[in-house]
């Protein structure tokens, strides 16, 4: 069958599916479908948008279930018996090390069709998360962690990896409650069992790491608990200092030193946040800091540099909440210019989500303040940059067509 037979089939299945499931007969299910009863069923492999729309609703499935049916199908696919799970991992792997995540997503789907355990189901799961983290796909990341998972039985320390890294991504999405749920399970777990290998102290450590900065974030936003998360992010970030600059120095790898330094600039903002240190005196430390990143092109990628850039998040935090004027001006110029020259080097989406927003968050505040519309200026690189950022954070979505609605496109010289 090819695979456009096979498309328009599925789809005429899932009318099916309507009619069973609804009790319809043709003319009733053709209603709400829109459509002719004398053509319920499309010829076509390629249906419009109005059928999928009208069967999503129809079957209590979301589009994007119904997209997949159709084009995919629901049959595990399978892969050359030749196809060898443990050198697939090698390779993807290597993939990882080497920055090429769209292989990675090939190697970690071949992973899957090979495996013969839950754990190696959940192992590949890992390593597409892996890839789709690397890509700024954090939605497609998180439903690959979530399916891994859902994989039984498992080694624990399996689980605390895929639960660390869903922890993680729900931080980045901005599902705070959710990071700090999950990260709370591996941190309670290592409370009543200590870590005794390095790859445990990593997952305690980066759990940690995550739940401190999920607090961080709440403690950014106006709420009654406000106070509450601030205390339990700085009794978090300290820990996670300590156990990774405790991990750095036996391990002789900066990486993990880097990762500390984060925590150590999201501890500062909660230093504010808690009024134990003035916003002026930080703003200062974090733009003292960037004359270690003056061209960020000449420093090597990898944690030290991200880390600069979340001190540039930190900071913008900082100057937004609590300067005014030019001084917030400044300091805010600084941060976030800074911040995408990180960003673009690294080709991290979520620095540039952090910085998109602060940067609009800064534009009302000068409306605000003024009273006059002021322009917002967008040029075809932030267009694009910022739309990549819309599908890729959906709570971001809302402040993007907003962004849109208020800016003044830029148009490239020469162009007509």
């Amino acid at each position: 069958m090819s695979q456009s037979s096979g498309r328009k089939e599925r789809l005429h299945r899932l009318i099916d599916f309507a009619r069973v499931y609804r009790g319809w007969n043709r003319v009733e299910t053709a209603r709400a479908l829109h459509r002719d009863s004398t053509k319920l069923y499309p010829r076509t492999d390629n249906p419009k948008m109005d059928i999928l729309v009208g069967l999503a609703g129809v079957l209590d499935w979301s589009v994007n279930d119904i997209v997949d049916y159709i084009w995919n199908g629901d049959a595990r696919p399978t892969a050359p018996a030749d196809h060898d799970f443990e050198q697939l991992d090698q390779q993807a792997g290597a993939a990882h090390r080497a920055g090429q995540y769209r292989q990675m997503v090939d190697l970690a789907v071949a992973m899957f069709r090979v495996a013969e355990t839950p754990e190696q189901r959940a192992r590949a799961c890992n390593r597409e998360h892996g890839a789709w983290d690397g890509l700024g796909r954090y939605p497609k990341a998180l439903e690959a962690a979530c399916r891994g998972l859902r994989e039984s039985p498992l080694p624990i320390e399996r689980r605390h990896q895929l639960q660390g890294n869903l922890a993680n991504t729900h931080y980045t999405l901005w599902e705070l409650t959710s990071a700090i749920a999950h990260a709370h399970v591996i941190i309670e777990w290592y409370q009543q069992h200590p870590p005794e290998t390095v790859n445990q102290r990593k997952r305690q450590a980066f759990a940690t790491y995550v739940r401190g900065h999920a607090h961080r974030r709440l403690g950014g936003q106006p709420s009654d608990g406000r106070v509450q998360h601030c205390e339990r992010a700085a009794e978090d970030l300290r820990q996670s200092i300590t156990q990774y600059e405790t991990l750095a120095a036996g391990l002789d790898d900066p990486r993990l030193a880097g990762i500390a330094h984060t925590c150590r600039g999201g501890l500062l903002e909660v230093e504010v946040e808690l009024a134990r240190t003035s916003p002026a005196a930080a703003v200062e430390t974090y733009l003292e800091a960037l004359d270690r990143v003056v061209d960020p092109a000449a420093v090597e990628v990898g944690d030290w540099l991200e880390s600069h850039g979340w001190w540039c998040v930190f900071g913008a935090n900082i100057a937004l909440r609590h300067l005014e004027g030019r001084g917030l001006q400044q300091a805010m110029a600084v941060f976030t210019n800074k911040a995408l020259e990180i960003a673009d080097r690294l080709d991290n989406w979520a620095l540039r989500e952090r910085v998109f927003s602060v940067q609009y968050s800064l534009h009302e505040k000068l409306v605000d303040a003024t009273g006059l519309e002021l322009p917002y200026l967008v040029d075809e690189e932030d267009k694009r940059l910022i739309t990549g950022t819309m599908g890729r954070f959906p709570n971001f979505r809302d402040t993007g067509w907003r962004i849109f609605r208020a800016a003044r496109i830029i148009e490239p010289s020469g162009r007509n």
